[in-house]
């Protein structure tokens, strides 16, 4: 089963079940999915819906942060629990010794050995972990590690 039809499936079961939150979240979500597909004018496939999932992801983090600042404590509660939602479409994250060795891999086969060379790094790690693993976690070990 793809993963568009997986969230139509839970989509249907919280209507069934009276989940007004669960619903609204996953209209939300299948609305950034047809949204996509409209602009790109072809079916999305899973790789691209963990795409969608991941901006959607980063977009609900920044609304909570921002909420929280602003004491609306209410607000930012609504997005944890779309956060959590979501992150249940992704796949299995990767652990941080993982993370370290993917990083280690990519600074060896691209040659950096400066900060200035970070975007060649985040361009090889991008293709591998993108989906994977959270992007501004992987993008601080490579600054890291490339300061030493």
């Amino acid at each position: 089963m793809s993963l568009k039809s997986r969230i139509n499936d839970d989509l249907k079961a919280a209507m069934r079940a009276g989940e007004a939150a669960r619903r609204d979240a996953l209209r939300l979500l299948l609305a950034a999915l047809k949204q996509r597909e409209v602009d790109e004018r072809k079916e999305l496939a899973d790789a691209d819906v963990v795409t969608v999932v991941e901006k959607l992801i980063k977009q609900r983090r920044e609304s909570i942060t921002q909420f929280e600042k602003g004491g609306r404590n209410d607000l930012a509660q609504n997005e944890k629990f779309e956060l959590d939602l979501l992150q249940a479409y992704m796949p299995q994250g990767l652990s941080d010794a993982e993370i370290e060795s993917a990083v280690a891999e990519a600074v060896a086969a691209t040659g950096a050995k400066a900060p200035s060379d970070m975007g060649k790094v985040m361009g090889v790690l991008k293709g591998k972990l993108a989906g994977r693993a959270d992007m501004g976690k992987v993008s601080a070990i490579v600054k890291a590690r490339l300061a030493n």
